[in-house]
C-alpha cells in the first residue's frame, strides 16, 4: 500500500483504525488523515433559547472554541503517532456529511486503501458513525478496510 486514507475522528472505533494504519506504516507509505466535522454542528445556532444576539454570539463563540479544541486535539494525536513511523503524512479537516466527504476525498486523490473503524456496537453509548452508508458502498471505488470495534 503506497497511499492510505485514514478516516478517523477520535472514537474508539477510529482509534482501532489508527492502530491498524500504524502497523502498515513503512518507508514509501503516505497516510492522509481525514477528519470530518459533521455538518449538524452548523445548525446548533437555530435553537429558540438563543433569543438575543449577545447570547447567540457567546454560544457561537463557545461552540467554535470547543470544536476547534477537539479538532486540534485529534489532529495532534494522529500527527504525533504518525511522526514516530517512517511514513509520510498529511491531514485534512472538512465540514460536511461524513460519507459524502469520504467519497469526495477518494475521488479527488488516488488512494490504494481506505481504513476506518466500524461503528460502535448498539449497546455502547455515544453517537453512531454515519461514515459507512449505502452511499459509500455504491460510490467508493477504493478498497476499504473496516477495522472491528474494540468492544466487538
Amino acid at each position: 500500500m503506497k497511499n492510505i486514507l485514514l478516516a478517523s475522528h477520535g472514537t474508539e472505533g477510529a482509534l482501532a483504525a489508527e492502530n491498524k494504519v500504524l502497523e502498515m506504516c513503512a518507508p514509501g507509505v503516505r497516510v492522509t488523515h481525514l477528519l470530518v466535522i459533521p455538518e449538524f454542528w452548523k445548525d446548533m445556532l437555530g435553537d429558540d433559547w438563543l433569543n438575543n444576539s449577545s447570547t447567540r454570539k457567546r454560544f457561537e463563540h463557545y461552540l467554535e472554541m470547543e470544536l476547534s479544541r477537539e479538532t486540534n486535539g485529534h489532529l495532534r494525536r494522529v500527527r504525533d503517532r504518525l511522526s514516530k513511523t517512517s511514513a509520510d503524512s498529511a491531514h485534512e479537516v472538512v465540514l460536511g456529511k461524513p460519507d459524502q466527504c469520504l467519497t469526495d476525498a477518494c475521488e479527488q486523490s488516488a488512494y490504494n486503501l481506505v481504513v476506518m473503524g466500524s461503528p460502535r456496537p448498539k449497546r455502547s453509548r455515544g453517537l453512531r458513525s454515519q461514515m459507512m452508508t449505502r452511499h459509500v458502498t455504491r460510490r467508493l471505488k477504493t478498497p476499504l478496510l473496516v477495522v472491528p470495534h474494540p468492544c466487538g
